[in-house]
């Protein structure tokens, strides 16, 4: 063969976009000039011995001659041979590199055989290499080589407890794992190193890539995250589509910290001697896996359903994506996984951009919500409009700082679909962060809509009372969620005391008429004739008769604002009431029919408001002096207004 060509055979390596040599090789010999005969000799005998070492133990392990290799691992039977196995390849290699820059054709024979050799031992190596990725896939999974770290210390805290026979049972199961995977990585790494210097890197990496790429493939697909196209997802009812999310949530999770992460790790360790291999092969095993799963959430934002529970899927999925990217950007780091990169952010906008569409929809569904769409709520309690908003808001604010990311940038709100007076109710200052200032708006839009609700009330009393439950209850919300801290304390005061206005007002004109039946003033009134007495008494029963059947058919759900009603009702009456019966029972003296007259004992009052706002009915209120002596003896039981 001419020299040319048998130069060819060693400087033109089986793998071309890896033919650089590994780091930390040494430096190939430099040719010789005018060599003596005697080191000639000396050089020829050596380069026999190199030869005729590796013919003895590549020949072994050749399986298509030995029955015996055909069958068995070299590094499973003896790892000291399988050293000294690498270790014989890595000389003839050095050896070849020397023999094709000495000019003779003795140096031309000895480079024939040792190619011959060196196909032997790399179709070995190549087998030895399958065998340890296919026999130890549950050693080298993923999850256990990312685990690595958290067996040792797992290891170290069980070593505490080394008398206990369960603990000791453990620790040597942690360390038989952690010594396999060990193992079967050193193994891996020294045969890819071999086949990377002797010019074979492109077998080596395919054989690995198509195992390994099998492996993320499989986890993707057992994590239960599967490729749906566009009309699959569109024609999904929504508790199924809403499943598969949830399944994606969790999903995600264990791909970046197990899968991914230590398909990375494992990738790294073997071809460490090629920073450009171990790229290559991890984007090659990841990709299309990293794809699939970084996809989807762009595919679920992009489904026309406009339900108010896709809003928080979508936020779900917008929250793990987000606060995993610092692991798949350092997962993910080489300029050839910059795809996945992309495609995760890609989802991050779409996700953005889908939850303020679905907000903004649900403040039009709110602004479009007619006053003549659905009956005036009974009794005046909450509104089921103000129920559905309010729930809507509070789990939207859980999100924190994703809402804050997502709304960022969303501009001030539209004021012309608002009368002017509501104006000061939204959030105006500039430091206030969007969706601050979007929240405080959407409640606006709601109390703008529920006072159209409230005038569909004829009694004004009522009304008001309306208008105190619903904005009650926005305030509890508000106060018991995380919105409080997106809309601030004075945005809690301002409406808290708008609160009170609406009960003062309702007050007033439920109880005005109660009130106007007692004498005014403080200075004590002139004894009445027992005739100005019994029409005081009579007066003052009907009225407060008449007001109790009509508030105990009205509601007020939330337990404080019931309290401080009664409170200031009960508080402004009974004392006045007890007054005005120690002033006028007098007059009308023990007679026969004073029960007619006098209906109700001061403790009366506080027993018949402590039964009101329950929404049944109020037929106690005007029944019989009978109700009078049996309720005194329970007056205890209820809080009383006039100490």
């Amino acid at each position: 063969m001419p020299r040319k060509g048998m130069r060819s055979i060693c400087f033109q390596p089986r793998t071309l976009s890896f033919a650089s040599p590994a780091r930390g090789s040494p430096a190939l010999p430099a040719p010789p000039a005018q060599v003596p005969a005697a080191a000639a000799a000396a050089a020829a005998a050596e380069a026999d011995k190199v030869i005729e070492s590796a013919a003895l133990l590549i020949m072994k392990w050749n399986p298509d001659t030995s029955s015996y290799a055909r069958v068995t691992s070299l590094f499973y039977e003896s790892k000291r041979e399988a050293a000294q196995f690498i270790a014989c390849v890595n000389n003839l290699q050095k050896s070849m590199h020397a023999w094709a820059s000495a000019a003779n054709s003795a140096s031309d024979e000895r480079l024939v055989h040792a190619q011959f050799l060196m196909e032997i031992a790399m179709k070995r190596l190549q087998k030895e290499f399958y065998q340890i990725l296919s026999l130890n896939r549950a050693h080298l999974d993923p999850e256990s080589v990312s685990a690595r770290s958290s067996r040792a210390s797992a290891r170290s805290s069980i070593s505490e407890y080394s008398d206990d026979d369960a603990c000791g049972a453990a620790r040597d199961s942690i360390a038989e794992v952690e010594e396999a995977s060990t193992a079967a990585m050193s193994d891996l790494r020294s045969i890819a190193e071999c086949m990377i210097a002797s010019g074979y890197g492109k077998e080596c990496v395919a054989i690995y890539n198509i195992i390994r790429k099998s492996i993320v493939d499989e986890g993707i697909y057992r994590l239960g995250v599967e490729r749906l196209s566009a009309s699959q997802v569109a024609k999904m009812d929504w508790e199924v589509l809403e499943m598969k999310v949830k399944n994606w949530l969790e999903a995600v999770k264990i791909a970046i910290r197990s899968l991914f992460t230590g398909e990375r790790i494992l990738c790294d360790h073997v071809f460490a001697s090629s920073d450009s291999i171990r790229e290559s092969c991890f984007a090659e095993i990841s990709r299309d896996g990293a794809m699939l799963l970084f996809g989807y959430p762009e595919l679920i934002a992009r489904s026309k359903r406009s339900s108010e529970e896709k809003m928080f899927r979508l936020l779900d999925m917008y929250s793990t994506i987000s606060e995993s990217w610092p692991e798949i950007e350092s997962i993910f780091a080489f300029e050839s996984t910059s795809a996945v990169r992309s495609q995760a952010l890609a989802s991050l906008d779409r996700l953005g951009e889908s939850a303020r569409a679905l907000l903004s929809n649900f403040e039009a569904a709110v602004q479009k919500d007619s006053p003549k769409s659905s009956p005036a709520v009974a009794g005046g309690g909450v509104h089921a409009l103000t129920v559905r908003t309010m729930n809507y808001l509070t789990l939207l604010a859980d999100y924190g700082n994703i809402i804050g990311d997502v709304f960022a940038d969303w501009p001030r709100p539209a004021k012309s679909s608002l009368p002017e007076s509501y104006f000061d109710e939204a959030l105006e200052s500039d430091d206030a962060p969007a969706i601050s200032r979007r929240l405080a708006w959407l409640i606006l839009v709601l109390l703008c809509k529920l006072d159209g609700k409230a005038k569909r009330y004829k009694d004004v009393a009522t009304l008001y009372l309306f208008l105190a439950n619903n904005l009650q209850h926005v305030v509890s919300k508000v106060r018991a969620s995380n919105l409080k801290y997106l809309l601030g304390e004075e945005w809690v005061a301002k409406h808290e005391r708008k609160v009170r206005q609406f009960t003062g007002n309702y007050e007033r004109l439920a109880w005005g008429q109660v009130f106007a039946s007692l004498p005014e003033g403080s200075s004590p009134p002139p004894p009445p004739s027992p005739a100005q007495a019994q029409e005081r008494f009579r007066r003052f029963n009907t009225s407060f008769g008449q007001a109790c059947r009509k508030q105990s058919e009205r509601v007020v759900p939330d337990p404080k604002l019931r309290e401080e009603i009664l409170g200031s009702v009960g508080g402004r009456l009974v004392p006045a009431y007890r007054e005005f019966y120690d002033a006028h029972k007098a007059a009308i003296g023990e007679e026969r029919n004073a029960g007619l007259f006098v209906r109700y004992a001061p403790e009366d009052l506080e027993n018949y408001l402590s039964e009101l706002f329950g929404g049944t009915g109020g037929d106690r209120a005007v029944s019989t002096s009978s109700a009078s002596s049996s309720s005194t003896s329970s007056s205890n039981r209820h809080p009383s207004w006039s100490r």
